[in-house]
């Protein structure tokens, strides 16, 4: 596995840091967990998206806005690839939005920001904020 790091502060000694371009080019499957702001807003655009294999796998789990949605569509429809969206730049999803109008739906699928919901994702974070909870009260 390999990173991309925005900031350039994120270190992580088990896993080789990349620069963007080079992460596009190399990775197959490409798991976007980040926050929107200054240094992520539009990170995957037309200048770049083009960097990404056929057949690959992008993953947008961070926030919308990280990848620009117009350029987004249209290389969704000149490139074969597969993306997943659990965020938009704007939710509810606006019916105007360019992904709404990909010809090639089959490699789209977008998620309301719940994909993390399934019922064992819950019931693992309940059972850990019960361990927490009589971790605090044990002292």
């Amino acid at each position: 596995m390999v990173y991309y790091s925005t900031s350039g502060k994120n270190s992580n000694s088990n896993y080789k840091r990349l620069s963007l371009d080079e992460l596009l080019k190399t990775s197959n499957i490409i798991s976007i967990h980040a926050p929107l702001n200054s240094n992520t807003k539009n990170l995957l655009n037309k200048d770049n998206l083009y960097l990404i294999e056929d057949n690959s796998i992008l993953l947008n789990l961070g926030r919308g806005g990280i990848i620009n949605e117009e350029d987004l569509a249209k290389f969704i429809d000149t490139k074969r690839v597969y993306v997943g969206l659990d965020v938009v730049s704007k939710e509810p999803i606006d019916e105007n939005n360019p992904l709404m109008s990909v010809k090639n739906r089959d490699n789209l699928l977008i998620t309301p920001h719940i994909a993390w919901t399934s019922k064992e994702a819950r019931e693992s974070l309940v059972d850990g904020i019960i361990k927490n909870i009589r971790g605090f009260l044990d002292g």
